[in-house]
């Protein structure tokens, strides 16, 4: 944490933005898109289509369905809703949540607004502590990554409430934006009802940070383990096979869990892991995003793709 955020600013600018341009060549519009307030036309409705844009008098009148077909705004505004909670504060290795988040923030508002875009953030440790209003500009981003590093960490430990985030971001953000809900999802219940919530009226990408010792644990002998949202301590004796086994499954339930709630709300997920690399993250989630909006429009597989099927 001691490099301050003009170093770590140009640092991924010569580094994960350089690499991102190179592979991408300037292509982003499948993962940021605009704000899509302006009706261009109506056709049937095609499967994989999003239900929100269906035109219910329409579809009565023709007895078909059809949905509604938008052009996207020249500019948009982004929202960073950023977990900051004690469970982000955590890295088994070199690298931590909270600096993968704040890499991640980093890249995507700067791409953002050096196309005149305007990007803003809600910071939330217990409970939404700061509210970094939409702007444009290298030094509004550079304040925005300040702001993460820089802030206290939470007066007293408690169970993160998503859903009190979600929430603030829907009676606080009005006009349509592309929201990007950046946490570890180690939550009290409830953010679920919230995000699909918050989905119905903007465009929302789920960028969840992980960690490997989250998902199974090695063969370490004895440890001490910390609970980050309470403070509890309790120790656990790695080296026993069928305790490794029981925390791999309750994992992978979680596992689960969490992506059959993402898919409900109705939001696009990218995962973001502190053993991973950030840009080969990112062009997996636009190449995902790009088959997707062609099978929306009719293009179907590619025909290598077909084969395979």
């Amino acid at each position: 944490m001691a490099d301050n955020a003009e170093t770590i600013l140009r640092r991924l600018e010569w580094t994960v933005l350089r690499r991102l341009d190179g592979l991408l060549q300037g292509d982003y519009r499948t993962l940021l898109r605009g704000t899509g307030l302006d009706l261009a036309d109506l056709r049937e409705y095609q499967h994989h289509d999003d239900v929100r844009h269906i035109d219910w008098n329409v579809t009565a009148r023709l007895n078909t369905p059809h949905v509604r077909v938008f052009t996207e705004d020249r500019e948009m505004t982004a929202w960073f809703l950023l977990d900051l909670s004690p469970s982000v504060d955590f890295g088994s290795g070199e690298q931590r949540k909270q600096n993968v988040s704040a890499e991640f923030v980093a890249v995507l508002a700067r791409l953002l607004t050096r196309h005149g875009n305007r990007v803003g953030a809600m910071l939330y440790g217990a409970g939404v502590d700061a509210v970094i209003p939409a702007r444009s500009g290298r030094r509004h981003v550079l304040h925005l990554l300040h702001s993460m590093r820089t802030r206290p960490a939470p007066a007293e430990a408690g169970a993160t409430r998503l859903h009190e985030l979600l929430n603030h971001a829907a009676s606080f953000v009005r006009r349509r934006s592309t929201v990007f809900v950046v946490s570890d999802f180690i939550s009290e219940p409830g953010w679920e009802r919230a995000l699909a919530q918050l989905a119905q009226r903007h465009e929302v990408v789920a960028v969840r940070v992980l960690d490997p010792l989250e998902l199974e644990l090695p063969d370490l002998g004895l440890l001490t383990l910390r609970d980050a949202e309470t403070g509890e301590h309790v120790v656990v004796d790695t080296h026993d096979k069928g305790f490794r086994k029981r925390f791999a499954r309750i994992a992978a339930q979680r596992e689960s869990e969490l992506r059959e709630a993402l898919m409900r709300a109705g939001v696009d997920a990218l995962e973001l892991s502190t053993d991973g690399d950030l840009v080969d993250a990112i062009v997996r989630f636009v190449d995902m995003r790009k088959r997707r909006t062609r099978l929306a429009g009719g293009g179907g597989l590619p025909t290598h793709l077909k084969h395979a099927a």
